[in-house]
């Protein structure tokens, strides 16, 4: 770097130094990847691009979240759609034609569907030999350097929806081209159509698209079902005889929607502006979003880990897009459409994806989340009347871009109880940020309409106790009849208890005592949880915890949801230890990455430091490629799953992250508690800026093994407890917080907004 006089150049050195990420957390290789699943990912949650080498050629693969191919589901919506029909067919133990409506149609039919933009690329002479590859955090920057001196660097804008490339020490004419997907290639016969390898592009049926160039500048135009229109545009030049500079961006259309800036005029808009005055406002955002979090431990796989899935949920989560899909901006290109279409998988991967939003302090980057799911309530509240025949609000497990369902396995893509799990994003997000007019006008009434619908779907069993007239446990027996029970799985009971609990909270903090005193009531006609003599959580009360698989959805009252808490004492512990232990004795033959992401949560909820740690570490250096991307299988072979395949999906790199900060800071059970699951061996730690519930801002300091110092920022005032990590204590200073006396190792703390407390270790 010391050799570039770029004014681009030289704005990389200082960011460098404000950044959280340090240099041994970028990536850093030799050569450029030749696959496109471990290529360098840059976005912006509305644009992303893959680098990497295809043959010969330097690859960008492009990519826009809102590139959908939204035709219905071909057969879906037939008289027989519904959950009554569904289960009249379980009761009479004819299950194929509901497989054959609602579940095949996913597989059979190539859309609905996300689908890839396009990619640029680059005619690199083959004797060029690449010397380095990096990505730089902190800056959001992949720079790659060359053996002859000639360097590459190309960053997606962190705001605006453009990517700019810069070639320095250029000594032949490059020149980008750009590159259509296949769509009008031949069908490949013989092999087998599923969701996992991904259909052909070509049988999505589109004409291919126009090719335009008029000097430095090409344009790609391409129509897609109903009307549909996306655009891609590049356009480039060169500054002297050793420097080429360009820009690409690409534009979406969907008929009688809001008219976007086409692709070519937004790229001439930032030619206008300069890549200069692009890098400085693309690295005030990433520098903004950096000063968020940060955190330090003596594990640097782990640590790593954690800040490339930082970078990563800051490249694919934003206000005004999308939120992350099975593959956020980074759609595969391999000629195919993606794995699993993908779509929004609210059976466990959209909610995953954004569970390290809350503690890392990320809350703007969350709202893209609800944002969504509020801008489709209508078309969810059209499906549970259409397919439930209820008023209130469920939501499709398997949805489009814009919550259309999808189908796919009955058990979860048409489940009850979706609604409920997207709630707990909604209360957390209110339980974090203590935004009341967040509370009043987008959680509550998120709440109060899934309980609604609730209500009404349930139905008293013979002991009058509320049951759902079918209910699941994702993906448990998979999509056969035995999937369904006539009695709540632990899955379901979980979801609709913690509803009316966190509804019934909302009311009384609206002062909505009426309401509350209803969710209460409809929440005591609930039974107990299923578990064996032996305290192990079951699936059902019919069917225990006996195969390995994948799902850990009996376990939802530990791990997300906290209705069953290590701090609720002897009774609770037993069964969080025992359940743990029975997962592990039937071991991991069929868990996938997130599996050992979310057990690394469950462990932190433990306080098994050594477990969680164990959980992510295997997760980091077998279940991801060299780019940090989640594959899902054991790329190691190691017996850690029998699963050894790829498909590349974001939600376990994202629980990852929520497992390393439950590992530091837990707030869920109505206290801060600092460090509360970190090995033993673990003796230097620190973080700064991790977020409670309450809205409390925390730092935290351990040294040889012994905490030294908390610092405790109250954003929005009101009280909380603290559990003291050290004996004695003094408090350094306080402004805006006081404290009363400690009581079985707690201290209160009442606070106004802003008010800030520094304590420290005072056994020295």
């Amino acid at each position: 770097m010391n050799k570039m006089l770029s004014c681009f150049s030289l704005l990389l050195l200082p960011a460098l130094l404000l950044a959280q990420p340090a240099p041994q957390h970028d990536l850093h290789f030799k050569q450029l990847a030749t696959v496109w699943d471990e290529a360098i990912p840059l976005g912006n949650a509305t644009v992303g691009a893959l680098v990497w080498q295809k043959g010969d050629h330097l690859r960008f693969s492009l990519d826009r979240s809102d590139i959908w191919d939204m035709r219905p589901l071909k057969g879906l919506h037939r008289k027989e759609f519904s959950y009554q029909w569904i289960e009249e067919q379980v009761n009479k133990k004819d299950y194929k034609p509901v497989q054959e409506y609602f579940d095949a149609p996913y597989d059979r039919e190539p859309a609905p569907s996300k689908i890839p933009a396009g990619a640029l690329e680059f005619n690199i002479p083959a004797d060029r030999k690449v010397k380095s590859v990096r990505l730089i955090l902190a800056n959001a920057v992949c720079e790659v350097q060359w053996e002859n001196g000639m360097l590459l660097q190309t960053f997606v804008h962190a705001s605006q929806p453009v990517g700019w490339f810069r070639f320095e020490n250029v000594s032949e004419n490059i020149q980008p081209q750009l590159i259509a997907p296949p769509y009008q290639s031949d069908i490949k016969e013989g092999g087998e159509v599923n969701s996992l390898v991904g259909d052909d592009l070509a049988r999505l049926g589109y004409q291919q698209g126009t090719m335009q160039q008029q000097g430095n500048s090409i344009t790609y135009k391409q129509e897609g079902w109903g009307g549909f229109v996306y655009q891609i545009s590049v356009q480039w030049k060169k500054i002297n005889a050793a420097t080429i500079e360009g820009v690409w961006s690409v534009s979406s259309q969907y008929p009688d929607t809001k008219i976007n800036a086409v692709a070519p005029a937004v790229v001439n808009s930032a030619v206008q502006r300069g890549m200069v005055q692009d890098y400085a406002t693309h690295m005030s955002w990433w520098k903004d979003f950096w000063s968020k979090s940060a955190i330090r431990v003596p594990d640097l796989l782990l640590e790593k880990q954690w800040y490339l899935e930082q970078y990563k949920f800051g490249s694919a989560a934003r206000r005004g897009a999308p939120p992350i899909s099975l593959q956020a901006v980074w759609t595969a290109d391999n000629g195919r459409i993606p794995p699993w279409k993908g779509d929004f998988h609210h059976d466990l991967n959209t909610q995953l994806s954004y569970w390290p939003a809350y503690s890392a302090n990320h809350m703007e980057e969350a709202l893209g989340y609800l944002d969504h799911l509020d801008e489709n309530k209508a078309n969810y509240k059209r499906y549970t009347k259409l397919f439930f025949g209820k008023e209130g609000l469920a939501v499709p497990g398997v949805t489009t871009l814009d919550g259309t369902e999808m189908g796919g396995w009955t058990q979860y893509s048409l489940s009850p109880t979706v609604s409920s799990w997207l709630a707990h994003h909604y209360y957390l997000q209110w339980k974090y940020s203590m935004d009341k007019s967040f509370l009043k006008n987008r959680a509550y009434p998120w709440l109060k309409e899934t309980c609604t619908f609730l209500a009404s779907i349930t139905v008293k069993d013979e002991k009058g106790l509320r049951k759902l007239p079918l209910s699941s446990s994702p993906e448990i027996n998979d999509n056969r009849m035995e999937a369904w029970f006539h009695q709540n799985t632990n899955y379901d009971l979980a979801l609709m208890k913690f509803s009316f609990t966190a509804a019934a909270e909302m009311a009384r903090a609206l002062g909505l005592p009426n309401e509350a005193a209803r969710w209460e009531k409809t929440l005591s006609e609930f039974g107990d949880y299923s578990i064996t003599a032996n305290d192990e959580l079951m699936f059902a009360p019919t069917l225990p915890y006996n195969e390995s698989h994948r799902h850990f959805s009996h376990l939802m009252a530990i791990h997300p949801l906290g209705l069953i808490k290590w701090e609720d004492g002897e009774k609770a512990q037993s069964v969080i230890k025992n359940t743990i232990a029975l997962l592990e004795k039937i071991g991991p033959d069929y868990w996938c990455g997130y599996s050992y992401s979310w057990l690394g949560n469950i462990k932190a909820r433990a306080k098994d430091g050594e477990g969680a740690a164990n959980s992510l570490q295997i997760f980091a250096k077998a279940f991801c490629l060299p780019n940090s991307f989640h594959v899902n299988g054991d790329q190691t072979k190691s017996g850690y799953s029998k699963f050894t395949y790829r498909p590349f999906t974001l939600e376990g790199n994202f629980a990852f992250a929520a497992g390393m900060q439950e590992m530091l800071l837990q707030s869920y059970a109505g206290f801060i508690e600092i460090m509360p699951a970190v090995p033993e061996s673990w003796k230097d730690i620190s973080f700064q800026q991790l977020r409670a519930e309450g809205a409390f801002l925390v730092d935290a300091r351990k040294e040889n093994g012994k905490i030294k110092e908390i610092k405790i920022v109250a954003e929005k005032g009101g009280q909380t407890k603290l559990k003291l990590p050290f004996e004695q204590w003094k408090i350094v200073s306080a402004k805006g917080i006081t404290t009363g006396k400690a009581v079985n190792g707690f201290i209160e703390l009442t606070c106004k907004a802003g008010g800030v407390i520094v304590l420290k270790n005072d056994q020295e």
